[in-house]
């Protein structure tokens, strides 16, 4: 079975940083890609920033040029780096992670439980 534990949410400053990490756990055969999604309240989960096994990212308009995706396909950990936050980038956010855990398994995405991560003075 495979689990992802978030780690690193909370208060952050207008302006402030602060860093999510993702580490999976259990027997994955392939990892593909990573990343992160948030879901602020009242609107849909939206995509936020995507890192593939060779290192390719892409992130949300709103994010570019302050938050940076990182990944270790080693240790099956996502991380990802939030600078100049601001209050619209409060919401929950869910890393996920695309792996097949077999040989004959299927690719499939695992999701994190969400961390909340809120910006305000």
């Amino acid at each position: 079975q495979v689990q992802l534990v978030e780690s690193g949410g909370g208060l952050g400053q207008p302006g402030g940083s602060l860093t999510l990490s993702c580490a999976a756990s259990g027997i994955i055969f392939r990892l593909y890609g990573m990343g992160w999604y948030r879901q602020a309240p009242g609107k849909q989960r939206e995509l936020v920033a995507t890192v593939t096994s060779d290192g390719s990212t892409n992130y949300a308009d709103s994010v570019k040029g302050r938050f940076t995706v990182s990944g270790d396909n080693v240790k099956k950990t996502v991380f990802l780096q939030m600078n100049s936050l601001r209050p619209e980038d409060t919401a929950v956010y869910y890393c996920y992670l695309d792996i097949r855990t077999g040989v004959v398994s299927v690719p499939r995405t695992y999701w994190g439980q969400g961390t909340q991560v809120t910006v305000s003075s």
